[in-house]
Parts: structure tokens; C-alpha cells; sequence
């Protein structure tokens, strides 16, 4: 079926970096009766599969020169793309010219980003710069009315079942959204070519800050059923909800993929078997243990009944024991660097419960970013962590080995809680969490209630604030509970009247000069 907008293919350029693909999609070109123009060592590996091609040097009666880069910069080349087919006067000039047009351009760019990914050093990046390539796909996207644009190898089969299915010829829909694939690949490569020269320039943010992303899928809604979401990938390489596989369950909500991204982010902290449960983006449980099943225990004791439609985060493989405890958990996501086949086993029967393999845990660093109205924010991530060479004491009392330990774990989960956080922790485990309150000494109080009505004690317990406490009723709070050793950063006017309030207990305190605000 065709329409007053399908145009045959006649003749096709291919000068392709990555060969995927390349034969069968030339094969059936040929078989179509499209001629083959291409270049270099694309033009190789078409003869080699026993193809009729035309080197481009013939066309433009030029050589390549300067080891290939300088080659389809010519008027014989982005003529044949750039004229328009329904304007009498442009085709007169080809003819006149001798110039054939080009139907079909078949490109994808040297790989700048793959190079740079690798660590590869400054000057090899830099010759992994498309120049003609950029200028061929632009030049075929701009003139998408008459001629069809592929940049990708995942393009080919969709668009060979197209030709098949017409007779070789291509429809104005599909080339209008090949020309918008195109533009957006061209974006992409020059923005990651910016970001680079300026990480080169040692610029932390660049003057123009150029971002792209891979649409992965269209989520059924947002955070909330009247709003419309999609969920883009930025980075194919970091590991973590955007690259993890799903192995089971049905499809990841927009809340799904932000909590799991959060409980990732906390386990992914530690090297000892850790597990977070995340409800609204919050862990509700986080704990270490000497195995994932006894740190899963202790993170559930921690709010069992929040615990209760959450997400479960592990970073270690999910082995058999612990996916049978947390099969007793209505969960709606368990993520994981990987599952056993008997840990998977035990999962299938809960049918919509996603199982998200990562394949490693997730690496610190990089950029967050934040939308505004009109506007973005962006930071470098809060990947901070401090040794217990660096805590200050600033009470009589020094706090004791163990506590130490605890007062860590409680400040590097308190990073991952929204503020004004609160940590309550003993023994590697959260106790009690407090999590976006306005009033410091309110999270405090939530914290402390959450513990109580989990049976959990506090006694001898630490305490970890995201910030100072700008008074000591906060802090008292958690010493009229049970609470024998704090940490936060410090800072406030008020300094002395909370140090002065954990030495009236015998308490311990230390200060990070660290602060860890998640708004």
C-alpha cells in the first residue's frame, strides 16, 4: 500500500562504522535493484560478500585524501542528498551537473563516545570526530521529504520489512521519523563531544550544557495516574535501574523505578551484605549483616508494617534463604546485582513481583540533576564518606569502638534519607527513621515512635543527623529514649548547648564537618 508521498530507492550511500548488520541490509538493496555507493572499508566488506559498489572517489572524481578524512565532502555527494525531488529547477542542475541522486544514506558516526568511555587517551578521542558522517545524516534528515536517513543497526530490520512490503520504496512517515531519529543521534554525539572538551578544559560545568538520552520505554503514568511519563536512559553503562534487566513481574512504575533507584543507591554503599526496604523514595529498614538473610531480618524489624508494599534493595547475589524470607513480604520490587536460579525459582509464583538484575552495584559519582520551571539544577553527587579518623569528638565521653561503627553506618544511611533526616541505628540496623520534616526535633520524635512501635529498644542506641542540631531539643529526645552516642555535622550557634546536653547524659558526640541535605 502506498500513498502520494512514497518515493523509490534508487540509489543508496553506506559508509558505516559499525558494520552490524551492514551485508544484509546491503543484500537486499541489491536484490531490490538499489544501486551501492560507499566509502573505504565499508565499501571492503560489500565486495567481499560478492556485492557491485561504486566508490565514492569515482563519484566525486577525487580521492579520499588526508588517511580518509576528507572524502564525501563533496557537491557530487550532498547534491544527490540535499536536492529537492518535487523542484524542477534542482533536478535540472543534478542533470546538468552529472550528479545522480542519493535516495537513501545509511550512516553511523565514528565512536567518540565508546573511545572516551574506554579511557582512551585525548588525542584517539579526538580522531574519532565524524565530520562527513554528521554532514551526510544532517544533510539526508534535512531533506527527509526525498530521502530516507538509518544512523543505527536496531533501524534495518523495521525499515527492510517497509521496502519488502512496497517494492523498494519508502513512505514520507517513515522517512519524517528517521530524520528525527537522525537529528537526535547527530545532538547526542556533538554533546557528548562538548562535554568532554570541557572535562578536558577542567571545567566542572560547562557554560552550554548539552544532555542526552535514550527513551527505554513509555511508562503506563507518572508518580500519579493523570500524569504521563517515560522513563530515558543516559548512560548504557552505569549499572542500576536504567540498564538492569527485568526477569519477571509486570511492567516498573514511575514510583517503582524511583524507589529502586534509592534503595540501590543505599546497599550500593556498602561492602559488607546490605539491605535497604524503600518506601516513597525513604528507606523505611537498612542493615548490614554478616549475610543478606540476617540483614534483611534486622532491616525489616526496623518499620515491618511500612515495610509492607516497599522495595527491596540487596548487593549481593539473592540467594535461596533470603528471596524465601522476603516471599513472606508483599514487595513490588526486589533489585539486586543478580538472583540464583533457586532464589528465582522461589520468586516466579509471585507473578507481579519484579525481580531487577543489575549485574554490579552502583558506582558513586556523576551528575544529579533537578528540573525546574524554565531551568535545571545540577550537582555532582553526594558520594562523601568519611573513616573514623575524621570524626571529632567534642564530649567527655569518646565514643566506643562499636559505637563508632554504628555512628557511620547511621550517617552514610542518614545521606540517602530526605531532610530533615534522622537515623536511629544499633548493631549495623536502623532502629528508627525519621525522614522530610520541617522541624528537626519532629523527625527525631518519629524516629523515636518508630522504634517503640516496632518493640525495637533504643537503649544504648546512636543517633545520626544529616545537620547540626540547631538546638538540643532534638537531641534530647533521642537521650530521654535511650540514645548514647551521636553524630552530625556541626555548626550551629547552638553548638555548646548540645554538647553540653549529651555530657549532662554521659553520651557520646562526634562532628563530620559534613553535611548531607536530600531535598
Amino acid at each position: 500500500m502506498t500513498d502520494s508521498n512514497t518515493l523509490p530507492i534508487r540509489r543508496a550511500l553506506l559508509s558505516v562504522s559499525d558494520k552490524t548488520g551492514l551485508v544484509p541490509l546491503a543484500q537486499t538493496l541489491a536484490g531490490l535493484g538499489v544501486a551501492l555507493l560507499s566509502t573505504g572499508g565499508t565499501a571492503a566488506i560489500l565486495r567481499e560478500a560478492g556485492l557491485d559498489v561504486t566508490d565514492v572517489s569515482e563519484v566525486t572524481g577525487f580521492p579520499e585524501i588526508l588517511d580518509g578524512r576528507v572524502k564525501t565532502l563533496h557537491p557530487a555527494v550532498h547534491g544527490g542528498i540535499l536536492a529537492k525531488r518535487q523542484k524542477p529547477e534542482h533536478m535540472a542542475t543534478l542533470a546538468g551537473q552529472g550528479i545522480a541522486p542519493i535516495d537513501l544514506v545509511v550512516i553511523n558516526l565514528y565512536p567518540f563516545e565508546a573511545t572516551r568511555a574506554a579511557g582512551a587517551d585525548w588525542p584517539s578521542c579526538i580522531e574519532q570526530i565524524d565530520v562527513g558522517g554528521p554532514a551526510m545524516i544532517r544533510a539526508a534528515a534535512k531533506n527527509h521529504a526525498g530521502v530516507a536517513v538509518l544512523t543505527a543497526p536496531d533501524q534495518y530490520a523495521d525499515f527492510l520489512d517497509e521496502i519488502r512490503e512496497i517494492g523498494g520504496q519508502t513512505t514520507l512517515a517513515t522517512r519524517a521519523r528517521l530524520a528525527a531519529a537522525a537529528f537526535a543521534r547527530t545532538a547526542a554525539y556533538d554533546g557528548a563531544i562538548a562535554t568532554a572538551f570541557a572535562a578536558e578544559s577542567g571545567e566542572a560545568f560547562p557554560p552550554t550544557l548539552v544532555l542526552a538520552a535514550e527513551r527505554l520505554e513509555q511508562l503506563r503514568y507518572g508518580e500519579n495516574p493523570h500524569q504521563e511519563a517515560a522513563f530515558y536512559v543516559t548512560s548504557p553503562r552505569c549499572p542500576g535501574v536504567a540498564t538492569a534487566r527485568q526477569l519477571q513481574g509486570k511492567p516498573l512504575s514511575y514510583n517503582n523505578l524511583n524507589d529502586a533507584d534509592a534503595g540501590f543507591g543505599i546497599v550500593s554503599e556498602f561492602p559488607e551484605p546490605a539491605v535497604a526496604i524503600i518506601k516513597h523514595a525513604n528507606p523505611c529498614g537498612a542493615a548490614i549483616g554478616p549475610s543478606l538473610l540476617a540483614a534483611y531480618r534486622k532491616a525489616l524489624a526496623c518499620d515491618p508494617v511500612s515495610a509492607f508494599g516497599g522495595i527491596v534493595a540487596v548487593n549481593r547475589a539473592l540467594d535461596a534463604d533470603t528471596a524465601t524470607a522476603i516471599a513472606e513480604l508483599f514487595a513490588e520490587v526486589i533489585i539486586a546485582p543478580s538472583f540464583s536460579d533457586a532464589a528465582q525459582e522461589i520468586l516466579a509464583s509471585k507473578k507481579n513481583l519484579r525481580l531487577l538484575a543489575t549485574g554490579d552495584l552502583m558506582a558513586a559519582g556523576g551528575w544529579q540533576i533537578r528540573s525546574l520551571t524554565g531551568g535545571l539544577l545540577v550537582q555532582t553527587a553526594d558520594d562523601r564518606n568519611l573513616s573514623a579518623d575524621e570524626l571529632q569528638t567534642v564530649t567527655r565521653r569518646a565514643p566506643t569502638p562499636a559505637e563508632v561503627i554504628d555512628l557511620l553506618f547511621a550517617f552514610r544511611v542518614a545521606k540517602h534519607v530526605k531532610s530533615n533526616a534522622i537515623v536511629l541505628v544499633k548493631d549495623g540496623a536502623t532502629l528508627g527513621i525519621g525522614a522530610g520534616q520541617m522541624s528537626r526535633v519532629d523527625s527525631v520524635r518519629i524516629a523515636v515512635r518508630k522504634a517503640e512501635e516496632s518493640g525495637l529498644s533504643l537503649r544504648d542506641a546512636v543517633i545520626a543527623s544529616d545537620a547540626f542540631f540547631p538546638f538540643a531539643d532534638g537531641l534530647e529526645v533521642a537521650l530521654r529514649a535511650g540514645i548514647r552516642a551521636a553524630i552530625h555535622p556541626g555548626g550551629s550557634k547552638r553548638d555548646a548547648e548540645v554538647v553540653a546536653a549529651a555530657n549532662a547524659a554521659g553520651a557520646a558526640m562526634v562532628l563530620t564537618g559534613i553535611r548531607h541535605f536530600r531535598h
